[in-house]
């Protein structure tokens, strides 16, 4: 967990496959996601909210959130929100829900900023 802000930020790694033959669409449409899109997931706590796509689909987002549960569910109610998973949804391989609640979550194991201030608190005791 990093801090971004005066509040805790959680970070959230996830993964996803888009289906080969779909990529250069999905490409095409993430080049310029809506306008009113945009504003909703900033809206509701998607900071600083990056995808990163392998030539073979092999798809990696994350963001940082106060709350995983806060934002999906300040997403859900949203109208935006629905057409765009409605969307998006055929793009992807064997999905269990919409895209922003049917990801595999990540595990974090590593961060170096955690590691370096816990370095830095021990040295100063």
């Amino acid at each position: 967990m990093s801090s971004t802000s005066a509040h805790a930020q959680h970070r959230v790694c996830f993964q996803l496959q888009v289906k080969p033959e779909l990529i250069p669409e999905y490409r095409r449409r993430h080049a310029a996601v809506w306008p009113d899109m945009l504003r909703a997931l900033k809206s509701t706590g998607w900071n600083r909210y990056s995808i990163f796509l392998r030539p073979d689909g092999l798809l990696i987002g994350y963001f940082e959130t106060e709350s995983l549960a806060a934002s999906q569910s300040g997403m859900a109610a949203i109208e935006v929100n629905a057409r765009w998973q409605a969307e998006m949804g055929a793009f992807f391989v064997a999905l269990d829900g919409a895209p922003d609640t049917g990801f595999v979550q990540l595990e974090e194991v590593f961060n170096l900023a955690a590691q370096l201030d816990c370095l830095a608190a021990s040295s100063v005791a």
